[in-house]
């Protein structure tokens, strides 16, 4: 009972501060995404400022809308993306339910979360929203390929290389980093997923070039055109969080070097860097996977976006997998 209520007050405390920092992130994405456009940008917590006036206005509910669906939806989404961070280890700290989850449950929540943005564009009732859900729901399944090569890829190279631990847990790739269980051709291999992986990262946080769903200028906010108040508010939480959590779910799959066991520390010191060096390394992935790309290119047609997955990031992420494998079996 006493471990039940310690893991309660830990997620409570855990999902606090992703919030606050999923916010803080979104800041910093908006000022460097400006200063790279020669623009000033506004302050670092007008994230914050932006949810708060949303939270004190009213959720206007369409006449046409399923009104429990749309009322739900928002709420639902936002609670699976911040299950994802009590199976995700913060530096050298398990996850809340470790042993209990694994990378595809992880990738499960993430699915849900956006078939739950997507139920609510369609709950609607407006065909604004209802072209964004479609348009959602083609991009979700266009992804899905490379993504789900990545994860079996890195996790089949865990179980043959007889690393202790659970092939599919991401504590696993913290205690031995698969960067250390391949030779040349493997290291190629992995370096291919991981463009792949980051290639997925802005069509699952809905950011530029991916940001179809949305499109401001074709279909009017897409799948939100209808949200209001409250619910908008929750909506705009679930993307910062859904960022973070793409960015998280990078770190410990292809970056969990202990910045504390180069320096060689211990104890409650060796704890606090590497939890702090944890989320420098989120912040670096989230500038790299998202700032950046949504600063170099424009928004891709829907056709555009399905063709890039199925095949450029599809075929990267199947090159990658039969360099790894090809590694793995001859050495």
């Amino acid at each position: 009972m006493n471990l039940l209520f310690s893991k309660i007050i830990s997620g409570f405390a855990l999902f606090c501060l992703v919030i606050i920092i999923a916010l803080l992130y979104e800041g910093i994405d908006r000022i460097l995404h400006a200063r790279m456009q020669k623009r000033f940008g506004p302050p670092l917590l007008q994230p914050f400022y932006d949810v708060i006036k949303l939270l004190g206005k009213e959720s206007i509910v369409p006449r046409r809308a399923v009104r429990a669906i749309f009322q739900a939806s928002p709420w639902m989404s936002m609670a699976l993306v911040l299950l994802i961070f009590l199976y995700i280890p913060i530096g050298s700290i398990p996850p809340i339910l470790a042993g209990n989850g694994d990378i595809i449950l992880i990738l499960y929540l993430l699915a849900a979360s956006a078939v739950m943005m997507v139920v609510g564009g369609f709950a609607s009732g407006s065909p604004y929203a209802n072209v964004g859900s479609q348009r959602e729901m083609v991009l979700m399944m266009s992804y899905e390929l490379p993504l789900a090569l990545v994860a079996l890829t890195l996790s089949w190279v865990m179980y043959k290389k007889g690393v202790p631990g659970t092939p599919f847990s991401l504590e696993t790739f913290v205690t031995v980093p698969v960067w250390s269980t391949v030779g040349l051709l493997g290291g190629m291999g992995l370096f291919s997923l991981l463009l792949a992986l980051l290639g997925v990262v802005p069509a699952e946080v809905g950011k530029v070039p991916m940001d179809v769903a949305e499109a401001k200028t074709e279909i009017v906010e897409g799948l939100l055109v209808e949200y209001s108040g409250r619910n908008l508010a929750l909506f705009k939480l679930t993307f910062a969080l859904r960022s973070l959590a793409m960015s998280a779910l990078l770190v410990p799959l292809f970056f969990p070097f202990s910045l504390g066991k180069i320096l060689g520390l211990h104890g409650a010191s060796f704890v606090v860097v590497d939890f702090l060096w944890f989320w420098v390394k989120v912040l670096l992935v989230q500038i790299v996977a998202i700032t950046i790309v949504r600063t170099m290119y424009g928004r891709f047609k829907i056709w555009q976006a399905s063709q890039f997955y199925w095949f450029q990031m599809g075929g990267l992420a199947l090159a990658g997998m039969i360099l790894v494998t090809l590694d793995v079996v001859l050495f």
